[in-house]
Protein backbone atom coordinates (compact mmCIF):
# COMPACT_ATOMS: atom_id res chain seq x y z
CA UNK A 1 0.00 0.00 0.00
CA UNK A 2 1.21 3.51 -0.93
CA UNK A 3 1.43 6.14 1.76
CA UNK A 4 1.01 9.95 0.34
CA UNK A 5 -0.30 10.99 3.55
CA UNK A 6 0.52 11.07 7.21
CA UNK A 7 -0.47 12.59 9.89
CA UNK A 8 2.14 13.92 12.25
CA UNK A 9 2.59 15.40 15.86
CA UNK A 10 3.47 18.91 16.13
CA UNK A 11 2.39 21.79 18.02
CA UNK A 12 0.44 23.00 14.87
CA UNK A 13 -1.46 19.85 13.39
CA UNK A 14 -1.67 19.69 9.53
CA UNK A 15 -1.07 16.97 7.50
CA UNK A 16 1.87 16.75 5.48
CA UNK A 17 1.60 15.79 1.91
CA UNK A 18 3.96 13.18 0.90
CA UNK A 19 4.21 13.30 -2.46
CA UNK A 20 5.43 10.86 -5.05
CA UNK A 21 7.64 11.90 -7.87
CA UNK A 22 4.48 11.60 -10.47
CA UNK A 23 2.83 13.63 -7.97
CA UNK A 24 1.58 17.21 -9.33
CA UNK A 25 3.79 19.77 -8.34
CA UNK A 26 1.27 22.69 -8.39
CA UNK A 27 -0.73 21.24 -5.97
CA UNK A 28 2.09 19.95 -3.85
CA UNK A 29 3.05 24.13 -3.78
CA UNK A 30 -1.02 25.14 -3.21
CA UNK A 31 -1.12 22.95 -0.60
CA UNK A 32 2.43 24.17 1.19
CA UNK A 33 1.17 27.85 1.14
CA UNK A 34 -2.60 26.44 2.26
CA UNK A 35 -0.80 25.11 5.41
CA UNK A 36 1.60 27.79 6.18
CA UNK A 37 -0.98 30.49 6.13
CA UNK A 38 -2.94 28.11 8.50
CA UNK A 39 -0.40 27.76 10.84
CA UNK A 40 0.42 31.71 10.86
CA UNK A 41 -3.45 32.34 11.23
CA UNK A 42 -3.35 29.74 14.07
CA UNK A 43 -0.32 31.76 16.13
CA UNK A 44 -1.75 34.72 15.30
CA UNK A 45 -4.97 33.46 16.96
CA UNK A 46 -2.75 32.12 20.20
CA UNK A 47 -1.81 35.34 20.85
CA UNK A 48 -4.94 36.20 22.12
CA UNK A 49 -5.54 33.01 24.36
CA UNK A 50 -4.58 32.96 27.80
CA UNK A 51 -2.08 33.75 29.62
CA UNK A 52 -1.19 36.25 26.64
CA UNK A 53 -4.41 37.46 25.82
CA UNK A 54 -4.84 40.59 28.01
CA UNK A 55 -1.00 41.21 27.56
CA UNK A 56 -1.52 41.51 23.80
CA UNK A 57 -4.98 44.11 23.63
CA UNK A 58 -2.74 46.42 26.71
CA UNK A 59 0.44 46.09 24.04
CA UNK A 60 -1.32 46.56 21.02
CA UNK A 61 -2.80 49.91 22.54
CA UNK A 62 0.25 51.08 23.94
CA UNK A 63 2.06 50.46 20.16
CA UNK A 64 -0.89 52.43 18.57
CA UNK A 65 -0.83 55.43 20.80
CA UNK A 66 2.94 55.73 20.91
CA UNK A 67 3.15 55.44 16.98
CA UNK A 68 -0.52 58.04 16.31
CA UNK A 69 1.39 60.44 18.69
CA UNK A 70 5.59 60.40 17.46
CA UNK A 71 4.86 60.18 14.05
CA UNK A 72 1.86 62.33 13.63
CA UNK A 73 3.81 65.30 15.57
CA UNK A 74 6.75 64.58 13.62
CA UNK A 75 5.13 65.41 10.44
CA UNK A 76 3.36 68.37 12.25
CA UNK A 77 6.27 70.16 13.79
CA UNK A 78 8.49 70.67 10.44
CA UNK A 79 5.22 72.20 8.50
CA UNK A 80 4.16 74.55 11.81
CA UNK A 81 7.36 75.57 11.83
CA UNK A 82 7.33 75.96 8.18
CA UNK A 83 4.36 78.21 8.69
CA UNK A 84 5.76 80.48 11.09
CA UNK A 85 8.33 81.19 8.71
CA UNK A 86 5.86 81.85 6.32
CA UNK A 87 3.66 84.36 8.88
CA UNK A 88 7.09 85.85 9.38
CA UNK A 89 8.33 86.31 6.22
CA UNK A 90 4.52 87.86 5.55
CA UNK A 91 5.10 89.82 8.14
CA UNK A 92 8.14 91.89 6.78
CA UNK A 93 6.46 92.99 2.85
CA UNK A 94 7.13 96.07 1.81
CA UNK A 95 4.48 98.10 0.21
CA UNK A 96 5.15 100.59 -2.86
CA UNK A 97 2.21 102.46 -3.70
CA UNK A 98 1.82 105.29 -6.64
CA UNK A 99 5.54 104.89 -7.73
CA UNK A 100 6.54 106.22 -10.73
CA UNK A 101 10.09 105.06 -11.99
CA UNK A 102 11.94 105.81 -15.68
CA UNK A 103 15.13 104.95 -17.07
CA UNK A 104 16.08 103.04 -14.51
CA UNK A 105 18.09 100.07 -14.57
CA UNK A 106 17.22 97.11 -12.06
CA UNK A 107 20.11 94.54 -11.65
CA UNK A 108 19.53 93.63 -8.57
CA UNK A 109 17.05 91.23 -6.89
CA UNK A 110 13.52 92.25 -5.80
CA UNK A 111 11.98 90.49 -2.58
CA UNK A 112 9.08 90.25 -0.65
CA UNK A 113 7.44 93.64 -2.17
CA UNK A 114 4.10 94.53 -3.48
CA UNK A 115 4.06 97.48 -5.73
CA UNK A 116 0.48 99.15 -6.36
CA UNK A 117 -0.51 101.62 -9.04
CA UNK A 118 2.86 102.25 -10.20
CA UNK A 119 4.37 103.60 -13.87
CA UNK A 120 7.86 102.18 -15.21
CA UNK A 121 8.67 103.71 -18.38
CA UNK A 122 12.04 102.65 -20.15
CA UNK A 123 12.68 101.26 -17.39
CA UNK A 124 15.23 98.06 -17.95
CA UNK A 125 15.31 94.98 -16.15
CA UNK A 126 18.48 92.79 -16.62
CA UNK A 127 20.50 89.72 -15.48
CA UNK A 128 17.73 89.65 -11.77
CA UNK A 129 15.34 88.33 -9.81
CA UNK A 130 11.85 88.30 -8.52
CA UNK A 131 11.43 86.91 -5.27
CA UNK A 132 7.83 86.65 -3.98
CA UNK A 133 6.88 90.26 -5.63
CA UNK A 134 3.55 90.95 -6.66
CA UNK A 135 2.52 94.49 -9.04
CA UNK A 136 -1.16 95.22 -9.02
CA UNK A 137 -2.42 97.39 -11.19
CA UNK A 138 0.95 98.57 -12.71
CA UNK A 139 1.63 99.87 -16.02
CA UNK A 140 5.05 99.35 -17.89
CA UNK A 141 5.60 101.22 -21.16
CA UNK A 142 8.64 100.47 -23.40
CA UNK A 143 10.27 98.28 -20.57
CA UNK A 144 13.03 95.88 -21.39
CA UNK A 145 13.13 92.34 -19.67
CA UNK A 146 16.46 90.47 -19.97
CA UNK A 147 17.68 87.73 -18.01
CA UNK A 148 14.87 87.97 -15.39
CA UNK A 149 13.50 84.80 -12.92
CA UNK A 150 11.08 84.98 -10.94
CA UNK A 151 9.91 82.94 -7.80
CA UNK A 152 6.45 83.53 -6.27
CA UNK A 153 5.66 86.58 -8.59
CA UNK A 154 3.00 87.89 -10.27
CA UNK A 155 1.73 90.90 -12.29
CA UNK A 156 -1.72 91.39 -11.07
CA UNK A 157 -4.46 93.50 -13.37
CA UNK A 158 -1.26 95.29 -15.33
CA UNK A 159 -0.74 97.05 -18.31
CA UNK A 160 2.32 95.96 -21.01
CA UNK A 161 2.82 98.59 -23.42
CA UNK A 162 5.19 97.85 -26.05
CA UNK A 163 7.22 95.69 -23.52
CA UNK A 164 10.39 93.78 -24.91
CA UNK A 165 11.10 90.05 -23.05
CA UNK A 166 14.18 88.06 -24.09
CA UNK A 167 15.22 85.09 -21.81
CA UNK A 168 13.12 85.44 -18.92
CA UNK A 169 10.48 83.22 -17.17
CA UNK A 170 7.45 85.37 -17.12
CA UNK A 171 4.76 83.59 -18.62
CA UNK A 172 0.55 84.09 -18.62
CA UNK A 173 0.90 82.06 -15.51
CA UNK A 174 2.42 85.04 -13.82
CA UNK A 175 0.64 87.52 -16.22
CA UNK A 176 -2.75 87.47 -13.99
CA UNK A 177 -5.64 89.65 -16.04
CA UNK A 178 -3.17 91.41 -17.33
CA UNK A 179 -3.20 93.01 -20.91
CA UNK A 180 -0.06 93.00 -23.22
CA UNK A 181 -0.13 95.45 -25.82
CA UNK A 182 2.57 95.28 -28.70
CA UNK A 183 4.92 93.48 -26.45
CA UNK A 184 7.68 91.08 -27.57
CA UNK A 185 8.78 87.65 -26.22
CA UNK A 186 11.85 85.72 -27.24
CA UNK A 187 13.51 82.43 -25.90
CA UNK A 188 11.34 82.71 -22.93
CA UNK A 189 12.90 80.13 -19.90
CA UNK A 190 10.98 76.95 -19.22
CA UNK A 191 10.78 74.75 -16.95
CA UNK A 192 11.57 75.29 -13.00
CA UNK A 193 13.70 78.05 -12.08
CA UNK A 194 13.44 77.65 -8.30
CA UNK A 195 16.51 76.37 -6.05
CA UNK A 196 17.24 76.03 -3.01
CA UNK A 197 18.74 79.51 -2.08
CA UNK A 198 15.06 80.80 -3.74
CA UNK A 199 12.82 78.43 -1.15
CA UNK A 200 15.10 78.24 2.25
CA UNK A 201 12.30 76.07 3.81
CA UNK A 202 12.54 72.78 1.64
CA UNK A 203 16.21 72.44 3.03
CA UNK A 204 14.79 73.93 6.31
CA UNK A 205 12.60 71.04 6.70
CA UNK A 206 15.08 68.24 6.49
CA UNK A 207 17.27 70.14 9.06
CA UNK A 208 14.42 69.96 11.49
CA UNK A 209 13.74 66.59 11.11
CA UNK A 210 17.98 66.34 11.23
CA UNK A 211 17.82 68.16 14.93
CA UNK A 212 15.04 66.05 15.85
CA UNK A 213 16.34 62.98 14.89
CA UNK A 214 19.81 64.04 16.57
CA UNK A 215 18.06 64.70 19.98
CA UNK A 216 17.36 61.21 20.10
CA UNK A 217 20.89 59.97 21.12
CA UNK A 218 20.33 61.01 24.88
CA UNK A 219 17.51 59.34 25.10
CA UNK A 220 19.02 55.92 23.59
CA UNK A 221 21.87 56.58 26.21
CA UNK A 222 20.11 57.16 29.34
CA UNK A 223 17.53 54.45 28.82
CA UNK A 224 20.47 51.58 27.73
CA UNK A 225 21.76 52.78 31.44
CA UNK A 226 18.64 52.75 33.49
CA UNK A 227 16.71 50.09 31.77
CA UNK A 228 17.82 47.51 34.38
CA UNK A 229 17.92 49.85 37.19
CA UNK A 230 14.30 51.54 36.92
CA UNK A 231 12.46 48.87 35.39
CA UNK A 232 10.38 48.82 31.90
CA UNK A 233 7.39 49.77 33.04
CA UNK A 234 8.56 52.56 34.96
CA UNK A 235 10.53 54.10 31.83
CA UNK A 236 7.55 53.24 29.04
CA UNK A 237 5.06 55.18 31.27
CA UNK A 238 7.18 57.71 32.37
CA UNK A 239 8.39 58.62 29.13
CA UNK A 240 4.85 58.39 27.29
CA UNK A 241 3.18 60.46 29.69
CA UNK A 242 6.09 63.48 29.82
CA UNK A 243 6.10 63.53 26.20
CA UNK A 244 2.27 63.87 26.25
CA UNK A 245 2.93 66.87 29.29
CA UNK A 246 5.48 68.47 27.20
CA UNK A 247 3.35 68.56 24.17
CA UNK A 248 1.18 71.68 26.35
CA UNK A 249 4.54 73.70 26.00
CA UNK A 250 3.63 73.35 22.09
CA UNK A 251 0.75 76.35 22.90
CA UNK A 252 3.65 78.81 23.54
CA UNK A 253 5.76 78.22 20.98
CA UNK A 254 5.68 81.62 18.68
CA UNK A 255 9.04 81.18 17.15
CA UNK A 256 10.99 78.85 15.01
CA UNK A 257 13.85 78.43 17.61
CA UNK A 258 11.09 77.58 20.41
CA UNK A 259 9.44 75.21 18.34
CA UNK A 260 13.03 73.05 17.70
CA UNK A 261 13.65 73.13 20.91
CA UNK A 262 10.08 71.49 21.98
CA UNK A 263 10.94 69.28 18.99
CA UNK A 264 14.23 68.15 20.46
CA UNK A 265 12.51 67.90 24.01
CA UNK A 266 9.91 65.80 22.64
CA UNK A 267 11.49 63.08 20.54
CA UNK A 268 14.59 62.96 23.44
CA UNK A 269 11.72 62.09 25.65
CA UNK A 270 9.57 59.62 23.47
CA UNK A 271 12.31 57.38 22.49
CA UNK A 272 12.49 55.57 26.06
CA UNK A 273 9.36 54.80 25.74
CA UNK A 274 10.26 53.08 22.38
CA UNK A 275 13.21 51.18 23.61
CA UNK A 276 11.28 50.35 26.54
CA UNK A 277 7.93 48.55 24.53
CA UNK A 278 10.68 46.98 22.38
CA UNK A 279 12.13 45.13 25.52
CA UNK A 280 8.89 44.12 27.36
CA UNK A 281 7.20 42.92 24.03
CA UNK A 282 10.18 40.36 23.96
CA UNK A 283 9.71 39.71 27.33
CA UNK A 284 5.70 39.58 27.47
CA UNK A 285 5.40 36.84 24.75
CA UNK A 286 6.73 32.79 25.08
CA UNK A 287 9.26 31.87 22.34
CA UNK A 288 6.48 30.31 19.81
CA UNK A 289 4.60 33.54 19.79
CA UNK A 290 6.90 36.24 20.22
CA UNK A 291 7.52 36.85 15.96
CA UNK A 292 4.18 36.75 15.95
CA UNK A 293 2.48 38.88 18.83
CA UNK A 294 5.77 41.20 18.05
CA UNK A 295 5.04 41.46 14.36
CA UNK A 296 1.28 42.13 14.94
CA UNK A 297 2.24 45.40 17.23
CA UNK A 298 4.68 46.61 14.48
CA UNK A 299 1.61 46.40 12.27
CA UNK A 300 -0.26 48.97 14.45
CA UNK A 301 2.05 50.92 14.83
CA UNK A 302 2.53 51.16 10.55
CA UNK A 303 -1.47 51.66 10.72
CA UNK A 304 -1.20 54.39 13.64
CA UNK A 305 1.68 56.54 11.93
CA UNK A 306 -0.82 56.47 8.28
CA UNK A 307 -3.41 57.84 9.97
CA UNK A 308 -0.75 60.47 12.00
CA UNK A 309 0.50 61.50 9.47
CA UNK A 310 -3.25 61.99 7.48
CA UNK A 311 -4.72 63.53 10.39
CA UNK A 312 -2.18 66.15 11.95
CA UNK A 313 -1.11 66.91 8.19
CA UNK A 314 -4.43 68.51 7.90
CA UNK A 315 -4.56 70.40 10.46
CA UNK A 316 -1.09 72.60 9.68
CA UNK A 317 -1.80 76.06 9.54
CA UNK A 318 -5.88 75.77 10.50
CA UNK A 319 -4.94 75.57 14.59
CA UNK A 320 -2.50 74.38 17.19
CA UNK A 321 -4.74 73.33 19.93
CA UNK A 322 -6.60 70.20 18.19
CA UNK A 323 -2.94 68.20 17.43
CA UNK A 324 -1.87 69.44 20.95
CA UNK A 325 -4.72 68.07 23.06
CA UNK A 326 -4.94 65.11 20.64
CA UNK A 327 -0.90 63.80 21.01
CA UNK A 328 -1.00 64.72 24.67
CA UNK A 329 -4.22 62.91 25.92
CA UNK A 330 -3.51 59.63 23.58
CA UNK A 331 0.13 59.78 24.58
CA UNK A 332 -0.77 60.13 28.47
CA UNK A 333 -3.67 57.61 27.83
CA UNK A 334 -1.48 55.16 26.65
CA UNK A 335 1.33 55.01 29.28
CA UNK A 336 -1.31 54.80 31.65
CA UNK A 337 -1.80 52.01 30.03
CA UNK A 338 0.97 50.81 30.02
CA UNK A 339 1.72 51.08 33.72
CA UNK A 340 -0.77 47.86 33.68
CA UNK A 341 1.39 45.99 32.56
CA UNK A 342 3.01 43.00 34.30
CA UNK A 343 6.81 44.20 35.15
CA UNK A 344 9.01 41.42 33.46
CA UNK A 345 12.53 42.76 35.12
CA UNK A 346 12.73 39.45 37.17
CA UNK A 347 11.48 37.17 34.72
CA UNK A 348 12.85 34.49 32.91
CA UNK A 349 12.28 34.20 28.93
CA UNK A 350 10.22 31.48 28.23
Amino acid sequence: MQVNRIKIPKQIDELVEMQSETGNPISKVLFRIKAELQGIWLTFMRCFNYPVKDNTIKLAIVWFTLSFGFYGLSVWFPDVIKHLQADEYASKVKTHNNERIEDFTFNFTLENQIHTNGIFINDRFISMKFKSVTFIDSTFRNCYFDDVTSVGSYFKNCTFIEAFFYNSDIDDSKLINTEVINSTFHHNKTGCQMTFDDDYSAYWVYFVNFLGTLAVLPGNIVSALLMDKIGRLTMLGGSMILSGISCFFLWFGTSESMMIGMLCLYNGLSISAWNSLDVITVELYPTDRRGTGFGFCNALCKLAAVLGNLIFGSLVGITKAIPILLASSVLVCGGLVGLRLPDTRPNVLM
